[in-house]
């Protein structure tokens, strides 16, 4: 079974998903805006399911998942639980609906980061994690999803980039043939 994915392009997610979760914790962490800090990994692991299907995305919201629960030392698994659903999710898009909108960007980020802010704030409190669930957390998750609708498009636009040149071709985006009756078109008769 050809599944028409070259390693190239999964290198190319790999040596991404290791350079942006780095620098989200080393700079983008950083920098709050309205008191929130910017979250980059599940703006990346929507858009890499978005352009390379559920499959893809999913194993890239595992690793990415992963990678962020080891570099902060945190419970292992909680946030390869959300954005493994947010990848698998964003590659069905893809699969079923095969969204061409200018805003599909846009929306499927801002839906990203609310489902794996809600989805680590659940899991954490099932978890039992001593946390005060108050309308700050509210207040977080809603100003941390504004600040990524916001950069979502940037980051649309550089992992696009960064993946183009090894995406395989949609057999749905092939063009059709022009019209031939083995004669004149119905148009041109004199």
């Amino acid at each position: 079974m050809n599944t028409g994915f070259s390693s190239a392009l999964l290198v190319r997610i790999a040596v991404m998903a290791v350079v942006v979760v780095f620098f989200q914790i080393g700079v983008v962490s950083e920098v709050p805006v309205f008191g929130v800090s910017a979250d980059l990994s599940p703006l990346l692991v929507a858009f890499v399911g978005l352009l390379c299907g559920s499959t893809i995305g999913a194993a890239t919201g595992f690793a990415v998942g992963l990678l962020v629960d080891l570099a902060l030392v945190q419970t292992l698994g909680v946030t390869s639980l959300t954005l493994t659903v947010v990848g698998y999710w964003a590659g069905r898009l893809r699969e079923l609906r095969d969204p061409q909108a200018a805003l599909t960007p846009l929306l499927v980020g801002a839906a990203a980061a609310a489902a794996a802010a809600i989805g680590y704030s659940l899991v954490q409190f099932l978890l039992g994690v001593d946390a005060p669930v108050s309308f700050e957390l509210l207040r977080q998750i809603v100003l941390g999803v504004v600040v990524d609708t916001i950069i979502a498009l940037p980051v649309w636009a550089i992992v696009r980039r960064c993946l183009i040149g090894g995406l395989p071709d949609d057999p749905r985006r092939r063009r059709r043939r022009a019209y031939t009756t083995g004669g004149l078109s119905p148009l041109s008769r004199s």
